[in-house]
């Protein structure tokens, strides 16, 4: 199975076992994942459930810590990289899930986020179980070649992504939502763009550029994350 098929089937994983997993699979996988910005230095830690502050009800036996310089599109880069290692987990019968609620007891000031990870039996799911918005809700007008952005996870199912057809490609867009929702989703919405552009980019590995314009439409209630082409 590849990367993509995995779009189709991925959950967010909150059931894990204890078996032990070799971590020389990721070490190998990130040493040669794509970035949005090649320029972005990132870094991660694995940590065990021990080393880790966890506020949900469910927890891990791993937990992946990443850690980013702050620079323009940091935020989408992370959700872009870490998206192809989660698909790529999967593969490997390993569930994760992108956490906001846990933090390292070791506190760093380039700290983003987290994903929980671990050997599991419910990591999958069939497309009809997805609740995701109709593709006429995401785009000025339907195309196929959204699909694997329709799908893509986001903080509490927010779904932030728009997308404009450019001549060559499609402008992107993150949904700018109320004072309330913006004050929980702030960090994270920029994070699901770049997990949405991930999955676009899985698809489309040969032709996937990413750039950011100067003459893009200015959207209402929305803001201007980059372009891309597919």
């Amino acid at each position: 199975m590849n990367l993509e098929e995995q779009i189709y089937l991925r959950k967010s994983c909150r059931k894990y076992s204890e078996d032990e997993i070799d971590m020389n699979l990721i070490h190998e996988f990130l040493s040669a994942a794509e970035q949005l910005n090649d320029e972005i230095e990132y870094s991660y830690e694995i940590l065990t459930r021990d080393m880790v502050n966890v506020r949900t009800r469910w927890s891990a036996p791993y937990y992946l810590a990443i850690y980013s310089e702050k620079r323009d599109n940091y935020l989408e880069n992370v959700g872009f990289v870490f998206q192809q290692l989660s698909l790529y987990l999967q593969i490997l019968g390993i569930g994760s899930c992108w956490v906001a609620m846990a933090y390292p007891k070791s506190k760093r000031p380039d700290f983003i986020i987290t994903i929980a990870f671990g050997k599991s039996d419910d990591i999958s799911r069939d497309i009809a179980q997805f609740k995701r918005k109709s593709l006429s809700d995401i785009t000025d007008f339907e195309d196929e070649k959204l699909v694997p952005a329709q799908l893509a996870p986001s903080a509490i199912n927010s779904q932030p992504w728009y997308f404009k057809h450019a001549d060559d490609g499609f402008d992107v867009y993150q949904v700018r939502h109320n004072i309330l929702k913006r004050q929980v989703l702030k960090k994270w919405n920029p994070i699901d763009m770049g997990i949405a552009l991930a999955h676009l980019y899985v698809v489309n590995p040969d032709s996937f550029q990413f750039q950011r314009k100067s003459d893009f439409e200015n959207i209402k209630g929305h803001t201007y994350t980059g372009s891309v082409k597919l």
